[in-house]
């Protein structure tokens, strides 16, 4: 008797947890600043031996290919998968509560930036690359549909357009910049129906002008599409222009940049233009009803969601938007700002050392640096920081071939002559919200040592 009353007992109380919500938390709401931000971060303290085989701790320079996680993002991971299940289908208390929290990140993503949910929609992808692949497959309907780029692209903000439809690409000033008068341009000239341009370049760090971009576009009846991976790290970012004719169409971003691993990312666009094509990519998830001849399918966000979601890649990205809206976007600028121009005077001050793109006026950068050292491979460097200093950077040409090649005045075409030497490139340093200027004295000193070998 006393056990079915237990039982019993048990039961009642799961179902007031069910229906009325698990208790709020006695934990209070954490606070976070750039004064903390290095203790928020994974891996900052950890040792790597030097090929004289003494240990320092790692120095981190290479976050534009992949940031670090935040310790609070993996907690959240961990937190939530006591709930995990498949969403949208089950009728447990569990997969309503996973179902109920993908439509409550779907805001969260549109939110973070400042998208009115009247005019824009999210589905969530595992990055960037992913995120630009689904929206071209579905966007270009034709191979003569015409996209307007530009020369500072990384791949993912290429390849996708350059192999499905017509596309033109607008040319980069000597510093770099992206030209707006070339823009204005090939608009004028050619039936432009997309135009797909990142909103910071990985190369140079430039921020483009998007919204005057897409008043441009709008202009001349093209949409436009905003690569969106290498600012999210960095600087607040809004879907809304000062004028309508100043809004973003679609924004793709990716949560790795972000201190969020797990594979997370999203694409906001307009509900009505997400809704009058299909992506390819096809499966469970997206479809209405499946007959023996013929399917009917769902409309946006769900038309893009083929399969079973990352449910703790989304856990992550949504808590890494937290930390980061938290920290606040003009702190990280500030602080980055500090290194960045600290990281370029030590530079240019060492004899050899090559920076590339406009060193005087940094306002409108990113925490992104490339060099070279006169007579040294960037192989090479790259190898000689990770072996005297433990310095991790980034060296190539970074995923945009044609946009290094013009910062190393080189002619971007296929070499004809067997045994070439290998692809010129660079040293790329790029910044975190928990870099510190005794990591850039670091790095200046060592290269300093590198260029006077």
């Amino acid at each position: 008797m006393k056990r079915i009353v237990c039982v019993i007992a048990i039961g009642c109380l799961m179902l007031c947890l069910t229906e009325c919500g698990t208790p709020a938390s006695s934990k209070p709401e954490k606070e976070y600043s750039m004064e903390t931000m290095r203790e928020e971060v994974y891996g900052v303290d950890s040792l790597v031996k030097l090929a004289d085989g003494t240990e320092v701790t790692a120095i981190c320079f290479d976050n534009a290919a992949t940031t670090p996680a935040f310790k609070d993002v993996n907690e959240e991971v961990v937190e939530k998968l006591d709930t995990y299940a498949y969403v949208g289908q089950g009728k447990g208390q569990k997969s309503a509560a996973v179902t109920e929290f993908y439509e409550e990140a779907r805001q969260t993503v549109l939110d973070f930036v400042h998208a009115d949910p009247e005019l824009y929609t999210a589905f969530f992808c595992s990055n960037t690359t992913d995120g630009l692949n689904k929206l071209s497959s579905a966007l270009v309907t034709d191979e003569n549909d015409m996209v307007l780029s530009s020369r500072m692209e990384h791949y993912a903000n290429d390849l996708p357009w350059r192999n499905r439809g017509n596309t033109i690409y607008a040319e980069v000033d000597e510093n770099g910049r992206l030209r707006l008068d070339e823009m204005e341009r090939l608009l004028d000239k050619y039936p432009v129906k997309y135009v797909s341009i990142t909103a910071a370049s990985n190369v140079t760090g430039y921020v483009n002008d998007v919204h005057t971009l897409a008043r441009m576009a709008h202009e001349h009846d093209a949409l436009i599409i905003v690569d969106g991976a290498q600012i999210v790290p960095h600087r607040a970012f809004s879907m809304m222009g000062n004028t309508p004719e100043e809004n973003i169409d679609f924004f793709v971003f990716s949560s790795h940049k972000m201190y969020a691993p797990y594979g997370g990312g999203a694409v906001v666009g307009l509900k009505s233009e997400l809704d009058s094509h299909i992506p390819e990519f096809y499966g469970a998830g997206i479809v209405q009803e499946v007959y023996d001849e013929e399917e009917t399918y769902l409309s946006a966000p769900s038309l893009y969601e083929a399969g079973s979601l990352n449910y703790s890649g989304i856990v992550a990205m949504v808590k890494a938007i937290e930390i980061l809206e938290k920290t606040g976007y003009d702190s990280i600028q500030e602080h980055e700002q500090i290194l960045l121009r600290k990281a370029i005077d030590g530079l240019l001050a060492i004899d050899g050392v090559t920076v590339y793109g406009d060193t005087e006026n940094i306002s409108d950068k990113i925490g992104i640096i490339t060099f070279n050292i006169d007579g040294v491979n960037y192989t090479d460097v790259a190898s000689g920081l990770a072996d005297t200093a433990g310095i991790d950077v980034g060296k190539g040409t970074f995923g945009a071939q044609p946009y290094v090649f013009r910062l190393l005045g080189l002619p971007n075409t296929v070499e004809e002559e067997e045994g070439s030497a290998s692809t010129p490139g660079m040293v790329r340093v790029s910044l975190g919200v928990y870099n510190t200027e005794e990591e850039i004295d670091v790095l200046l000193s060592t290269v300093r040592g590198i260029a006077e070998q």
